[in-house]
């Protein structure tokens, strides 16, 4: 998915310069347990697994060290397997839980520094959680839980319920306006929650592994739901889940944890294509690799004939979609961007990319610029 910038919420600051990151974390530790803040920035501790710190000091830390920033307008993905500190970081974020050391800035503004009152601010306007339990107001209709976070901002009751009524269509909730949550399915309630956090218009909306507990299917209307929001508005988005497909399905970076700390940051292509170490490649080994890699990737270098003929490819094409071009064509295609050739993919890369096989040496263009190998 390609972020999208288009439009900017928040503070008129963050609406000056798109490029600066929404959220910027640096050296982020939370420990629990006795006497915490003496864990982090002892080297001796930090070299302990998970077991081994809980045994000598009888603390745990559920993050580890973490610095990382998200870009405005992109799906930023927190991956990892039960009990790697994921859903706690994401927490931290506005102090939800609150950090034992490290610095969080949102539009450049320190969050640790904030009092009660900025961080109910925060909390109420600037970002908006989608919780995995739905967490709905069972004696209130859609409408009136979507319009909850209004009515706590202050806002008018016909002027909260117009708005609210605005996202349930936007969410594909029309018709259901009057229902109570028991009347719905697994499905139209995490909608309802999705609404609600989506009627504050928060500059972030921030997932904490929300479509965890729906059927395989309805999962997916859900992910393509975000998806589709995302393209429409453009909206920096936090997304928690311990499912890889799901991570790649929606995200324009992913970050993979594991016992508190970042194992790899990047791309979905980036980590698939280059896994960190061993954790990453067992985590990536069954992913269809052509439906992730990009053709930039797969690409050789074009000889003299073969830079004008073949059909043009955009770098950022998918693997399985140059197979079928190529398979169609029965020649190599070209991959071209802003009118130059880059080079070109045939059947031996492209089968290369599906296979795992690196080609190595075949790692530059046309022009001799280099290019990432397979």
């Amino acid at each position: 998915m390609t972020a999208a910038t288009e439009k900017t919420h928040g503070s008129p600051e963050a609406a000056k310069d798109p490029a600066a990151p929404v959220f910027a974390v640096r050296d982020l530790w939370k420990v629990f347990g006795p006497k915490a803040d003496r864990i982090p920035g002892n080297k001796e501790y930090a070299a302990l697994s998970g077991a081994e710190l809980r045994e000598r000091t009888g603390c745990t830390a559920a993050v580890r060290d973490v610095s990382f920033e998200v870009k405005r307008g992109e799906v930023f993905v927190v991956m990892g397997l039960s009990g790697s500190g994921k859903s706690t970081l994401v927490r931290t974020l506005t102090r939800l839980i609150e950090p034992t050391s490290g610095t969080i800035a949102i539009d450049g503004e320190d969050v640790l520094a904030m009092d009660k009152n900025r961080l109910r601010e925060l909390r109420r306007r600037q970002t908006a959680m989608v919780f995995q339990n739905f967490g709905l107001l069972p004696h209130r209709s859609v409408l009136d839980n979507v319009a909850y976070g209004l009515e706590i901002q202050g806002m008018g009751k016909a002027e909260r319920r117009a708005k609210a009524l605005q996202i349930v269509e936007k969410v594909g909730l029309q018709g259901l306006e009057e229902r109570r949550p028991t009347q719905l399915s697994g499905g139209q309630q995490q909608r309802v929650g999705l609404a609600r956090a989506l009627a504050v218009d928060p500059e972030v909306l921030l997932f904490d592994e929300p479509f965890s507990a729906l059927d395989p299917l309805i999962r997916r209307d859900m992910q393509e739901e975000v998806v589709r929001l995302h393209r429409e508005e453009g909206r920096t988005m936090v997304f928690i889940t311990h499912d890889l497909s799901e991570a790649l399905r929606l995200g324009d970076r992913i970050m993979l944890m594991r016992d508190g700390g970042v194992v790899q940051l990047g791309t979905p292509e980036e980590i698939v294509a280059n896994p960190a170490d061993e954790y990453v490649r067992d985590f990536v080994r069954d992913v269809p690799r052509e439906q992730v890699i990009s053709v930039r990737r797969a690409m050789r270098p074009a000889d003299s004939d073969e830079a004008e003929s073949g059909a043009a490819l955009a770098p950022d094409t998918l693997v399985v979609d140059a197979i079928e071009a190529v398979a169609r064509s029965g020649e190599h295609c070209r991959v071209v961007e802003n009118g130059r050739t880059l080079g070109v993919v045939d059947h031996s890369r492209l089968l290369a990319v599906v296979a795992g096989i690196d080609e190595g040496p075949d790692t530059t263009d046309t022009e001799g610029k280099e290019v990432a190998a397979v």
